[in-house]
């Protein structure tokens, strides 16, 4: 069911309830207040009736006679007198006793002073009544046509009201939940129209202040983040086949010119080693491509559990080490670790390693002394990683893109690289909720620090 459907006949329904409920009540409340009212207009007619014949000595055949003159009006109450030991003395229509009064009767209204009940269509009041020294049962009953018509016209008008209003209610809920969900079936309608090619588009946000406005703007932040990774997608790629060209192109132009025409043994030794450099180079990119993909997996993907950062950078010590037996890389501890859990913090060991060896890396690659200094420290809430070098540095225009993919400044002529160290160890510390950064001065040297929080 459509959300404009629904919330019309929940609003129909709500309306309807409250009509009904109304209404019910001002029917039950008006038939109350009738009944009450018609109580006190029989008791009234009754204690009449009563001194005309008690005060004004009336015959009971006059007042017979009057009563059935009076028997077909609206009124056309019955009234009866008796004394307290249950003798009639006056009867409207004795052969019609409407309420066929019994000796139980008399001593309840005796005992109770009054009483009034319903019997079928009439309302009938007995009440004991004081009369110069002595005291007289009298009852009365009639049928209170008049209340009771109109009673049924206000049941009739209140039901043709509710119906009536309900499906005013309805129409009316339809168009104002069409008029309230136009925002969205429009944004709906803008949304089917953006696709990977036009990605740039974004939904009407109107006053940005209502919940579809809130909506709206949600929906072109979630926009501006498929934009931004697509358009990183599209850059990674052709940086990709970019850096893949070159060494394969290298690998078949060597290949090919050994093919060409006979050559010495020490040619083709030269050839080989030169197709096995591009291969490195090659296999090099590929697990940092490897490297980078697992960095960016979602973060409920990767598993995480208590590591030592002094031993992942230990770890990833040994194996700068034995890769590059030219490198130097010190740790030194500028403070007594007092408690594991200063050092501690929640990650992925391989990733960690992964990023503190890429660090290690480009400290010693860019350094003429080939050496590193590692120094680690620790606060109250995270633990502070520098890594230091006394290399060619970078230039302050260049500080702002190095953690970018595949970019590389004017220091790749001291050294090769892939472009996608820097950037893989920024994905991995953002990963792990820490902050990295760097600070540096040309032929002075570069820091580079990592903070990540304890566990």
């Amino acid at each position: 069911m459509k959300i404009r459907n629904k919330l019309t006949l929940l609003f129909t329904a709500l309306i309807a309830t409250l009509l009904l409920v109304f209404a019910i009540a001002v029917f039950l409340l008006y038939s109350k207040n009738r009944e009450d009212e018609y109580y006190k207009e029989l008791h009234k007619t009754a204690i009449t009736k009563a001194n005309l014949l008690l005060d004004a000595k009336i015959a009971p055949e006059v007042l017979q006679l009057i009563y059935k003159r009076t028997a077909s009006d609206l009124y056309p109450e019955e009234v009866a007198v008796y004394d307290k030991q249950f003798n009639l003395l006056y009867h409207d229509a004795v052969k019609v006793d409407k309420v066929k009064e019994n000796r139980a009767m008399i001593d309840e209204i005796i005992r109770n002073k009054e009483i009034s009940f319903n019997q079928g269509d009439l309302q009938v009041v007995g009440f004991l009544y004081h009369h110069q020294g002595k005291d007289y049962v009298i009852t009365a009953a009639a049928k209170d046509v008049y209340g009771l018509n109109n009673a049924k016209t206000l049941k009739y008008t209140l039901l043709t009201g509710f119906f009536a209003s309900i499906i005013l209610v309805f129409i009316s809920g339809r168009f104002f939940a069409k008029q309230a969900l136009k925002p969205v079936s429009d944004l709906v309608s803008k949304v089917e129209d953006i696709n990977a090619k036009s990605l740039d588009s974004r939904v009407n946000e109107g006053d940005g202040k209502d919940e579809i406005a809130e909506l709206a703007i949600t929906f072109n932040r979630m926009l501006d983040r498929l934009e931004n990774s697509f358009d990183t997608q599209k850059q990674f790629v052709s940086s990709i086949s970019h850096e893949l060209r070159t060494p394969l192109a290298a690998m078949l132009a060597e290949l090919e010119l050994s093919l060409q025409k006979e050559r010495t043994i020490a040619d083709y030794r030269e050839a080989i080693a030169h197709a096995i450099e591009d291969a490195q180079k090659l296999a090099k990119l590929c697990n940092s491509l490897l490297n980078f993909a697992k960095a960016s997996y979602h973060p409920s993907e990767i598993s995480f559990k208590s590591v030592r950062l002094d031993e992942v950078l230990m770890d990833a010590r040994t194996q700068i080490l034995h890769q590059n037996p030219s490198y130097k890389v010190n740790l030194i501890f500028e403070k007594e670790i007092e408690d594991d859990d200063f050092i501690s913090v929640k990650g992925n060991e391989y990733l960690l390693n992964t990023a503190f060896m890429n660090v290690m890396e480009n400290a010693c690659k860019f350094s003429e002394d080939r050496e590193c200094l590692v120094a680690i420290t620790y606060h109250a809430e995270k633990t502070i990683i520098r890594f230091q070098d006394n290399g060619i540095g970078i230039s302050s225009e260049e500080l702002s893109n190095i953690f970018k993919p595949f970019y590389r400044g004017e220091n790749k002529q001291y050294a090769s690289g892939t472009g996608i160290g820097l950037s893989l160890c920024k994905k991995i510390v953002d990963l792990h909720h820490g902050e990295i950064w760097v600070s540096s001065v040309q032929h002075g040297g570069t820091v580079f620090t990592i903070e990540l929080p304890h566990l």
